[in-house]
C-alpha cells in the first residue's frame, strides 16, 4: 500500500491534499533565502488520533514529516523537503478550556495568538507573549520557535507560560508532560525542552498555557535622540534604576526615516534613534515622567509623554509601522534576529550600522531595547545577484558581530534552515553533539522536520 492510500485509511478525504499546485503552496514559510523541496502530499488533520495515524503511517514508511503552523516563521523551519508529508495543524483550532482560576488555557496548535489573546481577557485575563505577527501566527508555531514579542521586557517568553504539552512522538505513541498546577518539579523538564524545538522532537498537539490577570491600560513615551549611544545609555540607565516597562522599543535612524517617507510622520530628520517606552502600572503617568527624565539626562532633544491611551496609540504607530516602511524600500528583506546584553546594545547597532555601509546596502535596525533583542533588517534587490550576495554575506557578518558581542543568534524567529551554520558556531562541538543526541532519543529515524537546526 503506498503512502496516499495509508493515510486514507485514518484520514477524511478532505485532510489530504495532493494537488500540486495546492501542495506547493505550503513549501514554505516567510524567511529569505531558504531551500525549500516538494511535498509528497499535505494533510491537514483535526483531532489527535489523526496526527498518530500520520506519524504511524510515516514510521512504517520512513517518510519524513514536516510540521507547519500558520507559517509566518522567519527561518525556514517550516519549509518542506522532497517527498515529505506537510503536517499542517491550522485545522487544530480550538480554545478547549479558559480557567480564571487555575489562571490556565488549554488550547489546540492551531489556535491564532490574538483568539486567545481576546478570549482570555474576556475573563480579565491575559496571555502576554504577542509576536508582531500575533493576528495570524499559532501557538503551536509560537511553540515550536519560542517566540517573544513587543512586551517581553516585562512578563517573558513563550516559554515562560507552557506548562504543559500533549505531543504526539515520531512513532505515534502520545507523550503528556508538564502540569496544570502552578508548581511542578516532576522529573527532567521535557515541556521546555519542546519549546523551541521547532518539530524536531515531537508534534505539540494540546497546551496547557499559563495566564496572568488583565494588567491596566498601559501609557507610553516617545524619545528623541541625536545618536543611538544616547539611546542606548538611556536604556540602560531605565534598566538599572529598576523600572519595568511594558514595552521598551528603540529604532535606529534608516527605520524613522522608512517610516517617514511611507507615513510622514513628521519625525525630524536629525533623530539618529527613537526609543519608545509604555508602562501598565498603576499609575504609569509617574512611571513615565521619571523614564522621561532619564532619557532627558541621557541626551534626549525631545520627550513626548502619553496622557491617553489613544495618544500612546500614536506614538507606538511608528513602531508598527517599521517593517511595512522597510519592505518598501527594496523588494526583498531579510529579517535578522541577534540578541544582545543591553550593555552591549549600542555596539550592535553601530556595528550594524558599519556593516551596511561596509556592503552598500540600507540596514533597518528596531529592537526590543529592554531585552536586547536587536531586528537588523536588509533591504535588497532579489533580482540583483550581486546584491542579493551582498545582502546574504551582511547577514552574516550581523550574526558574527552578535556573538562577538556575547550574544545569541536568535533570541526569538529560532534557527529552522537559515542560521543552521551559525547555531554549531554559537554551541560548539560538545553542545552540537548533545542536542544530536537528544534528538536521536526522540526522533531515531530522522524523520522529524529532517534539515532544520542541524
Amino acid at each position: 500500500m503506498d503512502l496516499i492510500a495509508r493515510l486514507r485509511a485514518g484520514l477524511p478525504g478532505e485532510a489530504i491534499l495532493t494537488d500540486p499546485d495546492v501542495t506547493g503552496s505550503y513549501a514554505n514559510d516567510m524567511a529569505s533565502f531558504c531551500e525549500a523541496g516538494t511535498p509528497a502530499v499535505v494533510v491537514l488533520p483535526r483531532t489527535v488520533e489523526q496526527v498518530q495515524h500520520i506519524m504511524r503511517t510515516a514510521t512504517e514508511l520512513r517518510v519524513p514529516v514536516v510540521p507547519q503552523g500558520a507559517r509566518t516563521g522567519l527561518s525556514g523551519a517550516a519549509n518542506a523537503s522532497d517527498g515529505c508529508i506537510v503536517l499542517s495543524l491550522v485545522k487544530m483550532d480550538r480554545i478547549i478550556e479558559i480557567n480564571p482560576v487555575d489562571r490556565i488555557a488549554v488550547v489546540e496548535p492551531g489556535v491564532i495568538n490574538a483568539v486567545l489573546s481576546r478570549a482570555v481577557n474576556e475573563h480579565g485575563l491575559y496571555y502576554p507573549p504577542d509576536p508582531s505577527s500575533w493576528e495570524q501566527c499559532s501557538i503551536g508555531g509560537n511553540i515550536g520557535t519560542a517566540s517573544g514579542g513587543l512586551c517581553c521586557v516585562k512578563y517573558g517568553v513563550t516559554a515562560e507560560y507552557v506548562l504543559g504539552l500533549d505531543v504526539v512522538l515520531a512513532d505515534g505513541r502520545l507523550l503528556t508532560c508538564g502540569r496544570r498546577t502552578a508548581k511542578g518539579v516532576a522529573g527532567y523538564d521535557l515541556t521546555r525542552l519542546f519549546v523551541g524545538s521547532e518539530g524536531s522532537l515531537g508534534i505539540v498537539v494540546r497546551a496547557v498555557l499559563a495566564l496572568k490577570p488583565e494588567p491596566p491600560q498601559q501609557l507610553a513615551l516617545a524619545a528623541e535622540f541625536p545618536s543611538t549611544a544616547a539611546a542606548c545609555a538611556a536604556v540602560c540607565e531605565i534598566m538599572s534604576r529598576g523600572h519595568a516597562p511594558a514595552l521598551l522599543e528603540l529604532m535606529d535612524r534608516t527605520s524613522i526615516r522608512a517610516v517617514n517617507a511611507m507615513a510622514q510622520m513628521g519625525l525630524p530628520d536629525s533623530t539618529e534613534a527613537l526609543l519608545l517606552a509604555a508602562f501598565d502600572t498603576p499609575e504609569p503617568a509617574a512611571d513615565l515622567a521619571a523614564v522621561g527624565a532619564l532619557c532627558t539626562a541621557a541626551g534626549a532633544t525631545e520627550v513626548v509623554p502619553a496622557e491617553t491611551a489613544a495618544e500612546s496609540d500614536l506614538l507606538l504607530q511608528a513602531r508598527r509601522l517599521t517593517l511595512t516602511a522597510l519592505e518598501q524600500v527594496k523588494s526583498a528583506t531579510m529579517i535578522d534576529d541577534v540578541c544582545v546584553p543591553r550593555s552591549r546594545l549600542a555596539e550592535m547597532l553601530d556595528g550594524t550600522a558599519a556593516i551596511a555601509e561596509k556592503y552598500g546596502l540600507t540596514i533597518g535596525v528596531c529592537a526590543h531595547a529592554g531585552d536586547g533583542n536587536t531586528h537588523p533588517t536588509v533591504c535588497f534587490d532579489a533580482a540583483d545577484p550581486d546584491e542579493s550576495r551582498r545582502a546574504r554575506e551582511s547577514f552574516d557578518d550581523i550574526m558574527a558581530l552578535g556573538l562577538q558581542l556575547g550574544g545569541t543568534i536568535t533570541g526569538e524567529h529560532g534557527v529552522g534552515v537559515l542560521k543552521k551554520e551559525w547555531l554549531a558556531r554559537e554551541l560548539g562541538p560538545v553542545g552540537v553533539e548533545l542536542q544530536r543526541g537528544i534528538k536521536e532519543v526522540f526522533d531515531p529515524l530522522g524523520i522529524l522536520n529532517p534539515g532544520k537546526l542541524f
